[in-house]
């Protein structure tokens, strides 16, 4: 641990070095960052030698995640999504469940050691996707608007989605291992939801309250406008956790309601959300270097045929069908089909899924198996999503500006 932090801090400083000449290159950050942690990791230079349940790597990991919940969460605004609503409703309300449902089935199937709690376990943990694996699909101006924000919408709502689905198949898991009661796993689910949504209305409806009322009163410094949805995020989480609740579901509930309750008011804030935007980035980053050096390696070591094949098989066939079973009805187009069933990268939730599962290891029979696939999942998405996503956007642009035809056109009158 005594050389950990400089390293990392070293790693940091070096990419902001090149980070200008990297964008828009296939070499994204979250792949320099998950390489270099696997070089200075435990199973390479030794660098990085903090062991995955080490309270640290847990604290980094659940920082990270409450801060970007958070974000995302306070970013959606759903009046001016609303006219452009049907894509991401359709990602998140029929493709998120049948994509689910798909990684459960293949995980039965590829990985049979598993038992059903946890093949479903898994599934949920592969779920959600991170858009800054493929930063250049979500900021490239010249990709249509309406694709562009369907898949940054599905990336921002669908990890706080995950969180309790995470936490209720947890539970079915460790009691059909033995590890905790019925009763209990029953419980432990209520209160981590009930307190985790009461605490983060609380922190959001504070923070926004103390955001609107110093503003309308011209009272409110900007330097100091900045921190109040980073602090908001952390007292949604640091308030859920000691009641028995998620800090996670409060962090995402916190930003909703502070998103809203901002939006609503329309004050001038000084563009308060621009540091919890840094901080997200920052940790991150951080995590994706910890990801290389304290999962990663332990992994390859671990890496079998059937944990490969699942992999592959969660971010292509998992996850092309069920988007393609969405937008039935929509009439889409083949590349537009490709492009966004392509792109549902797996990132940080799952890396944070991983890390808690972590946090009381033996608790699941077939921990090593689940946890292995988890890893090998993210890094081969982060290597396969990062490399194409510069050119694979680029492309599916020119494709759109030479066939400018609406996605939603409606169907063909068969009689004509």
């Amino acid at each position: 641990m005594t050389w950990a932090l400089p390293a990392i801090a070293v790693v940091l400083l070096g990419f902001a070095a090149i980070s200008r000449r990297v964008a828009g290159t296939p070499i994204t950050a979250p792949i320099v960052f998950t390489v270099t942690g696997l070089l200075l990791g435990v199973k390479a230079a030794g660098v990085v030698d903090v062991h995955a349940t080490a309270e640290i790597v847990k604290l980094l990991a659940e920082v990270t995640l409450a801060l970007v919940l958070f974000s995302d969460a306070a970013h959606v605004d759903l009046a001016e999504l609303r006219t452009e609503i049907s894509l991401p409703a359709r990602l998140l309300g029929i493709g998120l469940p049948l994509t689910i449902a798909a990684g459960f089935g293949a995980a039965a199937i590829v990985l049979g050691d598993l038992a059903w709690p946890e093949a479903l376990l898994l599934a949920v943990i592969l779920a959600p996707t991170d858009a800054a694996l493929g930063q250049a699909v979500v900021t490239l101006p010249v990709l249509p608007m309406r694709i562009r924000q369907g898949l940054n919408v599905e990336s921002g709502l669908n990890d706080g989605i995950c969180v309790p689905l995470f936490l209720i198949v947890l539970a079915i898991a460790q009691a059909e291992a033995g590890t905790i009661g019925d009763g209990a796993a029953a419980r432990l689910v209520t209160e981590q939801i009930g307190y985790g949504v009461a605490a983060g209305v609380g922190a959001g409806v504070l923070a926004a309250t103390v955001l609107v009322t110093a503003s309308r009163r011209h009272a409110l410094d900007p330097l100091w406008a900045h921190t109040v949805p980073v602090t908001a995020a952390l007292l949604a989480y640091t308030a859920a956790v000691p009641l028995g609740g998620s800090g996670f579901i409060a962090a995402f509930v916190g930003g909703l309601t502070f998103g809203a309750l901002r939006r609503r008011a329309d004050v001038d804030d000084g563009n308060a959300g621009h540091m919890i935007d840094e901080a997200g980035d920052l940790f991150s980053a951080v995590t994706f270097i910890v990801f290389g050096a304290v999962l990663l390696g332990p992994a390859l070591g671990s890496l079998s045929w059937a944990v490969l094949g699942y992999a592959v098989v969660s971010w292509t066939v998992v996850r092309m069908i069920p988007v393609a079973l969405s937008l039935v009805g929509t009439h889409p187009r083949a590349p537009t089909l490709a492009f966004l069933g392509w792109f549902g990268p797996r990132g940080l939730a799952t890396i944070v899924f991983a890390i808690l599962i972590l946090e009381e290891p033996g608790e699941l029979p077939h921990e090593e198996l689940l946890l292995t696939t988890a890893v090998i999942t993210i890094a081969l998405s982060v290597l396969a999503h990062g490399l194409t996503a510069a050119p694979l956007a680029a492309r599916y642009a020119a494709w759109a500006r030479a066939h400018p035809r609406p996605e939603n056109r409606p169907a063909p009158d068969a009689r004509r």
